[in-house]
């Protein structure tokens, strides 16, 4: 959008945040060494991402955001989006309404043309994310979710492939049999939300919990759009005589998600004057994702005196019926394989240390995976250049049904990691992490090919003989961190790291283009926090650089070709605060300022069957804006009533590596809540979009100027009602 459409936004965002860095600012000048009188009043949150040991967000060198149970409870939770929207630095959204998310955290993550690519997501210390760093929500129940940790930048000890950063989703705890309870949502667009959670202590030792969701909605306003998800878990916690933990979980999850198509330039526009997405002009009309997921984990722990011991296994078996552009993926069954042996011990170095360290393997086995042709399709003819023969163009397809067979595939992902960390306290004051995490990840991929999919005349053919194209690609990733933080007094603490992680291109880029080399993402980072009873301040400034960064290069067939870049350089600034007004009213600010550009890079444009180098050194990268804002407004009163207002802005942000054009982005993107609460009984009322803003979650514009958008949804109310027992 024009800068002088978010001008007074952002006067006001930075206006109300330099107030909170004056107060603290003033509270620091003003404040005595003895800090004891804050003592009581100083509040922090617990994180157990970034270091992998329980330490408050204030002590740790790296950008924290955590979304607490009061966040989660306040929002409907049909998508994790619901919770994370407005977090400095991470820009998240849905193109389907569903499940599904796009995610990009730093510029990291943008080039996935589905799920969450280059960052790490964890549940509950198991890592849904594939060792090729594809990550997918189909896997998580968003009803059973006690909080939500962000880790922002590289030198996670939970994955080297995790340029962006890390999130954990941590779940409520099986132990915690005050948390009963029965769900209703119901709303427009087909909206439906169901969920219990009942725990029972068994005995003293033996506690077990069931918890059930079943989400799901129509989202009329646009054709093939629908999702349905039904999840089921039963959890086990055993508390042993020696005061060792063992915790079991077994979950079931069927997850179905029809994926809209995409507009043109015309078409997003008659969307915006009439808010319904009819007829598109697409070749993939009938694009989606049905899954079903096992999945099973269990952890133990158990103290030898200054000696933590954490071993976890963990396995889960998914299939996926997957109909994307061009082929038909129907997976029988990913069989996954992992463990993580984890350790803790306290001890005196430079005063009282804490040293982390553990191994990790992973194997991931793929057999028999098949692409199939749509059978049901509109064709027409077309008469390619040359001498090659006519052929019947796909002009649009007409089900997801799967035709002849394209190609089988067997592959094995391996993953062995070690990592380690020591954190020392040489004062009361300083705090110092150094470690690392190496990662060794192998990709074993065998494809047989009877046919194709031809990109440039946009139609099937079969071969004279199979194809057999195998590929054996493995690379090594070392993520080193250094950190420190030096706490002012119990309120205030500043905070430096320096940190480097490594990026794997995905299977499917690696099959496309074989010379891909990971990429390799450096970060220096420096930052102030701060945390007191009525306030709280991050504020964090960083510069990343990336070699070797894998870059999507969208061609006029519509074919995402990956290529690497030369070098990246990603310079920002985030900075998030609250205050409280008064004893019921909390006023939230973010800011993101992101300035990321090529500092070498030569993108291969294709024409017809040539490539041609054109520098776009010293260009922006696309789909990520300079600024990003969001404000909220908490209310909760003792006689149980509460509101929340948050209003989200995405400013304007380049189509193409080319920087040929900018989409606007959205301004006051608003969401409500109000609800009452009394004795066992709750309801709530959200309004997603509260004022029907129009607008585009991604626009993407390919080599030639032709332009794609994806929709966003429209004003969607749901209400909500909840029984805790």
């Amino acid at each position: 959008m024009p800068i002088n459409k978010y001008n007074h936004l952002l006067k006001s965002t930075l206006t109300f945040s330099l107030l909170v860095v004056s107060h603290a600012l003033y509270a620091v000048d003003t404040q005595s060494d003895d800090t004891d009188a804050l003592a009581d009043d100083a509040v922090d949150t617990i994180s157990v991402t970034a270091s992998r040991i329980a330490r408050g967000t204030k002590e740790v060198p790296a950008a924290i955001n955590v979304v607490d149970a009061k966040r989660i409870d306040a929002e409907k939770m049909q998508n994790i989006k619901d919770a994370v929207r407005g977090t400095p630095g991470v820009l998240i959204d849905s193109n389907s309404g569903g499940y599904s998310s796009r995610l990009i955290i730093r510029g990291a993550g943008q080039k996935a043309n589905y799920g969450v690519r280059e960052i790490m997501v964890i549940r509950d210390g198991v890592p849904m994310t594939d060792p090729d760093s594809f990550s997918r929500f189909d896997f998580i129940d968003t009803q059973d979710i006690e909080r939500i940790e962000i880790t922002k930048g590289p030198g996670s000890l939970y994955g080297s492939g995790s340029s962006g950063g890390t999130i954990q989703i941590i779940s409520k705890s099986v132990f915690d049999v005050d948390g009963n309870r029965v769900k209703v949502g119901i709303g427009e667009e087909g909206q439906e939300n169901l969920h219990f959670r009942y725990s029972q202590e068994l005995n003293d030792s033996n506690t077990v919990l069931v918890t059930g969701s079943h989400r799901a909605a129509d989202n009329g306003w646009r054709e093939w759009n629908e999702f349905d998800t039904q999840q089921l878990s039963l959890k086990h916690g055993l508390m042993l005589e020696n005061g060792a933990t063992l915790e079991t979980e077994l979950s079931y999850s069927q997850a179905d998600l029809q994926l809209p198509a995409s507009l043109t330039e015309s078409e997003f526009e008659a969307y915006r004057s009439s808010g319904e997405q009819r007829n598109t002009s697409s070749q993939w009309q009938n694009s989606g994702r049905y899954s079903t997921i096992w999945f099973f984990n269990s952890r133990y722990e158990q103290e030898f005196g200054n000696l933590v011991f954490k071993p976890r296994v963990y396995f889960n078996n998914w299939d996926h019926y997957h109909p994307v552009t061009g082929a038909i993926n129907d997976n029988p069954g990913t069989n996954v394989l992992g463990t993580d042996i984890e350790f803790a011990y306290k001890h005196n170095l430079l005063g009282v240390s804490t040293l982390v360290g553990g191994v990790t393997a992973r194997l991931d086995k793929t057999d028999g995976a098949e692409k199939y042709r749509y059978a049901d399709i509109v064709t027409t003819p077309y008469d390619p250049p040359g001498p090659a023969p006519v052929v019947d163009q796909i002009v649009r397809t007409l089900s997801d049904r799967k035709g002849s067979l394209l190609s089988t595939e067997d592959a094995a992902n391996t993953l062995f990691g070690l990592f380690m960390q020591e954190t020392v306290r040489p004062t009361d004051r300083l705090t110092i992490d150094a470690g690392f995490r190496f990662d060794r990840m192998n990709f074993d991929i065998e494809e047989i090919a009877y046919g194709e999919y031809s990109w440039s005349t946009k139609s099937y053919s079969t071969f004279a003989m199979p194809v057999t194209t195998k590929t054996d690609a493995t690379f090594d990733l070392f993520s080193p961190k250094l950190g420190a933080t030096y706490a002012l007094n119990r309120t205030y603490s500043l905070y430096g790291m320096v940190a480097q992680s490594g990026q794997v291109p995905s299977e499917s880029e690696i099959q496309s283009n074989p010379n891909l080399d990971a990429a390799t993402a450096t970060n220096m980072e420096v930052g102030l926090k701060a945390r007191a009873k009525d306030w709280s301040l991050d504020l964090s400034v960083y510069r990343t650089t990336v070699s070797d960064e894998i870059v999507s290069v969208l061609q006029p067939s519509g074919q995402s070709e990956f290529q690497n870049a030369g070098e990246t350089l990603k310079k920002g600034l985030e900075l998030s605060g609250k205050v409280a007004l008064g004893r019921y009213f909390w006023l939230g600010a973010n800011y993101a300022y992101s300035d990321y550009r090529f500092e070498d890079f030569k993108e291969l444009v294709r024409t017809g069957a040539t490539l041609n180098a054109v520098d776009r050194s010293g260009n922006q990268t696309p789909f990520v804006p300079n600024h990003q804002f969001s404000l909220s407004l908490d209310y909760d009163h003792p006689s149980g009533f509460k509101a929340r207002l948050q209003t989200d802005s995405w400013g304007s942000y380049y189509m193409d590596n080319a920087n040929t054009e900018k989409y606007d982005g959205y301004d006051f993107l608003t969401s409500l809540m109000v609800g009452y609460e009394t004795g066992p009984h709750a309801i709530s009322l959200n309004v997603d979009n509260l004022f029907d803003k129009r607008y585009a979650t991604e626009v993407k514009k390919d080599t030639s100027g032709n332009k794609t958008y994806y929709a966003g949804a429209p004003r969607a109310a749901m209400l909500t009602y909840t029984y805790r027992f």
